[in-house]
């Protein structure tokens, strides 16, 4: 039955296979990326930035169809343009960063749909926004595995700027770090990443697999890098079980992983090791329950005077 269920169908199925394969490593890159968005407190930025390259994905579609080259470069520029934008009028002006980029996502979405629709009903919006996980082709693998890589070569050269500019940013500035930098590489690793993900789980999905394994992955580890390693295994866990349920149960690939990696995020939330109820628990232990060093001195036999 087990075999049935969670072995035989990707044995079975090429398409499966290369489902599982572009999920996997897209979730390889992915979760490293959302730790770090949740660390920095831009968990709402990636949402932004995922909707803000929909023009020019939409741009890049009706140019030149389903060229991933195309959609890639397309979604790049126009999601680092409002990142940058949403800065700069940050910088320049009254408005908050958050202010000015939830602003120009919203007309950066609404003018990707809009440019859309103007061009016939023979464009299928629900791929588009929803993604084909299930229908990988070569090109979108390659993409996927060009983007993890560039991304974890990335992570791996600015991961103790990135780290401290979490941690302390102020004294990372003090001894001569570069936030801008760092801050900067870190935006085109995060709209890489999304860009990479249109494909397989669409323009609305595609952050989902960065910020919920993320998000579930604060509940269980101690560390930064005990954090990464969670994020990423519940990422894989995620796209594996969201791949399968949509095979049995006939439902939507990309929203299934994205479902059930927010429902790992609940189950995190509450019995996760600094989940709600694993604390209330911890709160509600009885004063007179002696700890482990404690039974430890207790059994021990008392010295001979």
């Amino acid at each position: 039955m087990l075999y049935e269920w969670f072995i035989q169908p990707v044995l079975e199925f090429s398409f499966l296979r290369r489902a599982v394969a572009g999920t996997f490593v897209l979730s390889l890159g992915a979760a490293p990326v959302g730790v770090f968005l949740i660390l920095r407190r831009l968990a709402l930025a990636g949402e932004a930035m995922s909707h803000a390259a929909v023009p020019g994905i939409a741009i890049a579609y009706l140019l030149a169809g389903l060229s991933v080259l195309s959609l890639t470069i397309g979604g790049l520029i126009t999601g680092l343009a409002v990142a940058l934008l949403s800065g700069l009028i940050a910088r320049s002006t009254v408005q908050y960063e958050d202010a000015s980029l939830a602003a120009i996502y919203l007309i950066a979405l609404a003018s990707g749909i809009f440019i859309l629709s103007l061009y016939g009903s023979h464009i299928d919006l629900s791929g588009f926004l929803f993604g084909s996980v299930l229908g990988l082709d070569d090109d979108t693998l390659i993409l996927i595995g060009i983007s993890t890589s560039t991304t974890l070569v990335a992570l791996a050269f600015i991961l103790r700027g990135l780290v401290m500019e979490c941690v302390d940013p102020q004294f990372f500035r003090s001894v001569g770090g570069s936030g801008a930098r760092v801050h900067f590489v870190f935006t085109v690793l995060v709209v890489l990443n999304l860009v990479a993900g249109f494909k397989a789980l669409g323009t609305l999905m595609s952050v989902g697999l960065i910020i919920l394994p993320a998000a579930s992955a604060r509940y269980w580890g101690r560390t930064i890098t005990g954090t990464l390693v969670w994020a990423t295994a519940i990422a894989v866990v995620s796209s594996y079980a969201g791949l399968l349920i949509s095979l049995h149960a006939s439902t939507p690939s990309g929203p299934s992983i994205i479902l059930f990696a927010g429902a790992v995020f609940i189950f995190s939330l509450l019995f996760g090791r600094f989940g709600v109820v694993t604390r209330h628990l911890a709160r509600a232990e009885p004063a007179f329950a002696p700890r482990a060093a404690s039974r430890g001195a207790l059994m021990a036999p008392k010295a001979e005077p």
